[in-house]
């Protein structure tokens, strides 16, 4: 799958943090390393020609069966420290959106499962995902 990169091989990726109005969020039980296994935020890589909004919103209906108007995704922030992925220097610019409390998500492509968690309760997070779904739940 291409992927957008910089000069110095840098991979460009978004990832969605979906919540609803009753205080949960939607995660996925990944299906690859790194951390496979492991309860991640939806995302991916950044196709060429495609924006991080539009991007987000692919990869969440990919993984996760859910539909959203990538105008409706908020812009939480970039995460872009070194070492954030084993697998070399990972950029993911970070949006949120709302959806209704009823809103039904089944694993796609790249994921195990797909499950609505109480924010409250969340498991063990890969990569800084803990940490975005944090900033997410601050702004």
């Amino acid at each position: 799958m291409p992927t957008t990169t910089h000069q110095d091989d840098t991979v460009e990726t978004a990832d969605v943090i979906a919540s609803t109005p009753d205080g949960h969020v939607l995660l996925i039980e990944r299906d690859w390393p790194p951390f496979e296994g492991s309860w991640a935020l939806p995302g991916g890589h950044v196709d060429p020609g495609e924006t991080h909004r539009v991007a987000a919103a692919r990869e969440l209906v990919e993984e996760t069966g859910v539909r959203v108007d990538p105008d409706n995704l908020r812009r939480i922030g970039v995460w872009d420290a070194p070492g954030r992925d084993p697998r070399g220097r990972y950029v993911t610019y970070a949006y949120a959106v709302t959806v209704p409390a009823d809103t039904i998500a089944q694993a796609g492509d790249d994921a195990r499962t797909a499950r609505w968690w109480p924010v409250t309760d969340l498991p063990p997070l890969a990569f800084d995902h803990a940490d975005i779904i944090a900033a997410a739940l601050a702004d």
